[in-house]
């Protein structure tokens, strides 16, 4: 590795909405336009991770292969070859790492972290070892291939500040085997990521729009035909005080409508303020923003249509080839470290 790594992983098993489209995709999109060349960029699939949640195992494959071809379709480069594609499970070294990491986390650690608590707190009855353990797993993705910075969300911020303390604390003990990734603070700063993207879940604006939500009506999901979508769109839920404002507390779901067509319209939040807030027609207003959502869904699916199968496959079993090389070097090292084979 003679380049800074930049690591990211997206979940495989669940299907993604406009929200992470816009929270999600296009970040790393963006990322990667700014950074290969300069940085290694590791976008890999944590297929391994998607257990941790109930799953349709017979469709995991499957729905591993199309995230990838929405994040194509999104604008990612398949022919830079500074970015490398690859499935968590494909590294062996992942787990094996993750094993001897294990020994050196406490339980205490994982206990404590607040995804675990509150999940557990939710479905006592069906927590497994695997929902605990998954912040140790993170830590061996993003310790394999030194990677110093690891864009994450604020949820995720707990998970990266635990694997900062796991390698300080197996260097300490075993000497400098480990890149410690860099702090929250520097990494929101480097990543420079937008604290301001709020997209509204659409029958109840108080929340954001979850994937995971029963209510089909509150997500637009990628996969959404472009009509649906605008009927979605023009019977979301707004308010009762008759005037469009870019208003977070007061009119979260007109705010999050004008976010939305800002963003897929590619224009800024002001521009678009200029031209709707103050507008008393909130039908015209939707109408237009469900205009924006079915055209931008109408082209993406035109993109996802074109992507060869051959050449994703292709890009993740070169891509594969690199990791594995990477990934076993610092294995190495650390079963070396702790007395599974010999120091040369």
């Amino acid at each position: 590795m003679t380049k800074s790594v930049i690591l990211t992983g997206i979940r495989s098993n669940e299907e993604p909405t406009l929200g992470n489209y816009l929270g999600a995709f296009v970040p790393i999109v963006e990322m990667q336009q700014k950074f290969a060349g300069e940085y290694q960029i590791n976008m890999f699939v944590p297929d391994l991770h998607s257990f941790t949640t109930p799953v349709d195992h017979d469709e995991l494959y499957a729905k591993t292969l199309t995230n990838l071809k929405y994040f194509v379709a999104a604008g990612l480069n398949l022919d830079d070859t500074h970015t490398y594609i690859y499935r968590q499970s494909y590294i062996p070294a992942h787990s094996e790492l993750t094993w001897i990491l294990d020994c050196f986390t406490y339980v205490g650690e994982m206990q404590r972290m607040t995804q675990f608590k509150d999940k557990s707190s939710e479905h006592a009855a069906s927590v497994t070892m695997g929902l605990m353990n998954y912040p140790v797993l993170m830590a061996a993705d993003i310790l394999l291939y030194g990677a110093e910075w690891v864009p994450v969300g604020e949820d995720q911020f707990q998970h990266l500040e635990i694997t900062r303390d796991i390698a300080t604390r197996f260097n300490n003990k075993f000497g400098d085997t480990f890149v410690v990734p860099h702090e929250t603070a520097k990494q929101t700063a480097f990543i420079q990521r937008d604290k301001g993207l709020r997209i509204r879940s659409l029958t109840d604006p108080s929340k954001k729009m979850s994937k995971s939500s029963l209510d089909e009506k509150s997500k637009i999901l990628l996969s959404d035909d472009p009509a649906v979508a605008r009927k979605k769109i023009m019977s979301a839920t707004t308010d009762s005080i008759g005037r469009v404002d870019f208003d977070w507390e007061n009119q979260p779901g007109i705010t999050s409508l004008l976010q939305i067509t800002a963003l897929l319209s590619e224009r800024t939040q002001d521009e678009v303020n200029a031209e709707w807030v103050g507008y008393e027609r909130y039908g015209e207003f939707k109408a237009a923003v469900a205009d924006e959502v079915e055209k931008f869904l109408v082209s993406f699916h035109e993109k996802l249509a074109a992507i060869s199968d051959d050449e994703l496959i292709a890009k993740l079993e070169s891509s594969e080839r690199v990791m594995n090389e990477q990934a076993n070097t610092t294995l190495l090292r650390v079963q070396q470290a702790v007395g599974l084979r010999p120091k040369r």
